[in-house]
């Protein structure tokens, strides 16, 4: 029986390592991801494992395993040294006594193997397979988003919220916010469903909930960290309230799929237009306070987007560009 183990950071696991791990899968009869994770490190050990347990969670011959260690202990670097990679085979030595080969991409892998007295198989090495690495990940995950696998795009995805009351253009700048920024979009749910504000039923609103939670962690796996999204489950539960006196009650994972980075209010001093299907404009009016209301309730910071259409556009432009600018690599 032929164990094998791969090693690494994983700070993010990313296709290129999951290739790696695919590839060292056909090597082996059994293998043991090993995820090192030092104390200055941000990134959970727990979220590392479950990244890669999620991604090989139907291949039954390999582990997942977490080492923590202090860097005061154990070099932290990348670079190829006889000097490190011979302190961190002792290590590997005592944790895979039995193991008798070593996948990596990496040119230490040759140096580790001979000091563990065992065999190594290089994988892509000059990344020429894929062009991509951990460190580009995290300094531009705009530009290298496509190299980032299903399970770990919820940890990284940036969502923004477009909020406010009927009539106040939510629609309109979710789509050009979309456009402009070239993202995904998640479409208000409620306006498939229900068809007109004035005649719905209570129940409606729990699959208006249900289906726009849905479609967000549908965007979350979509070709962009950035996605805008036109209302939220708090609108859900404010319309709830204010139209049946009624809480609305959810389970957590809807809350989970809603929660956003930003909030964008936009203010209802605009033009009301009645299409047929909204509120009265007192009403409007009335349920512009009742979000406000919920909002406070669940202590979500808003930041208010006021003036004429063109102004709106250029402030929710402005503050996206505030919120993502550092996940972008500056040129």
């Amino acid at each position: 029986m032929v164990k094998a183990f791969v090693f690494g950071k994983f700070l993010p696991f990313h296709t290129g390592h999951e290739a790696m791990i695919r590839f060292a899968l056909t090597k082996c009869d059994f293998l043991t991801v090993l995820i090192c994770c030092s104390d200055k490190e941000n990134i959970l050990a727990t979220t590392r494992k479950k990244w890669i347990e999620k991604t090989f969670e139907l291949d039954k011959n390999i582990e997942v395993k977490t080492f923590n260690y202090f860097e005061s202990e154990f070099p932290n670097t990348s670079v190829s040294s006889l000097e490190v990679s011979k302190i961190w085979s002792s290590k590997f030595k005592e944790l895979f006594p039995d193991y008798s080969l070593l996948i990596t991409s990496e040119e230490y892998g040759n140096y580790v193997a001979s000091f563990m007295k065992i065999e190594h198989v290089a994988f892509d090495i000059s990344r020429q397979i894929f062009p991509v690495s951990a460190t580009s990940v995290r300094n531009d995950i705009f530009t290298n988003w496509t190299f980032v696998p299903n399970s770990v795009k919820p940890d990284f995805i940036i969502k923004v919220v477009i909020l406010g009351t009927e009539s106040t253009g939510k629609t309109t700048l979710t789509n050009q916010l979309a456009k402009h920024f070239n993202c995904s979009v998640v479409k208000e749910a409620g306006r498939d469903l229900i068809d007109n504000s004035n005649t719905f039923e209570f129940n409606d609103l729990h699959f208006v909930a249900t289906e726009h939670a849905k479609q967000i962690d549908i965007a979350v796996l979509g070709n962009s960290p950035l996605i805008i999204i036109d209302t939220d489950i708090h609108t859900t539960k404010s319309y709830a309230n204010f139209i049946f006196n009624k809480i609305l009650k959810v389970k957590s994972n809807i809350y989970n799929s809603n929660k956003a980075n930003l909030y964008l209010y936009l203010n209802n001093e605009v033009e009301y237009v009645q299409d047929g299907t909204r509120l009265s404009e007192n009403d409007r009016n009335l349920l512009d306070i009742s979000h406000r209301k919920i909002l406070k309730q669940y202590n979500i910071d808003l930041i208010e987007i006021k003036g004429n259409w063109e102004h709106r556009f250029e402030q929710a432009v402005m503050t996206i560009k505030q919120l993502i600018e550092p996940n972008i690599k500056q040129h």
